[in-house]
């Protein structure tokens, strides 16, 4: 279950991504040049050109195949038509087969920690990855 208020920002704003089977979604991330986050963590250059992969899930019942790979393969894919030099991610310190992905896509973890604070008070330890596209 995700939290899906930010799909209608994400449409409007031409960032989400999704890959479909017949009508079926398999897969979807949002491309952004911005996350509430970025200033939390050393990025490898802070003034490089970089884009943000949020909100990247894989259907259940595609799990286990391959798409998270392929998924991230694409968004660097785009990243780069987008003249970014970094693409950037935050995870769930506690999401190990996500850290897992990113880290055999060759995504790198910075120093540093984001704490997501919601409304309720409750908070997401989250660390930054990126991966350099040129």
């Amino acid at each position: 279950m995700y939290p899906c208020e930010f799909f209608e920002e994400d449409i409007k704003n031409n960032q989400l991504y999704i890959l479909l089977n017949n009508e079926e979604i398999v897969s979807a991330f949002v491309l952004s040049n911005t996350n509430s986050g970025e200033t939390a963590v050393k990025w490898n250059d802070n003034h490089a050109k970089a884009v943000y992969i949020d909100r990247l899930g894989v259907n259940v019942k595609y799990s286990k195949k391959g798409i998270g790979s392929l998924m991230l393969d694409k968004a660097k894919e785009i990243a780069k038509t987008l003249d970014a030099e970094f693409l950037r991610l935050f995870v769930v310190d506690i999401n190990i087969p996500a850290i897992q992905l990113y880290t055999k896509k060759e995504f790198v973890k910075v120093n540093g920690v984001y704490n997501e604070v919601f409304d309720d008070g409750f908070v997401l330890q989250e660390y930054g990855y990126e991966i350099r596209l040129y």
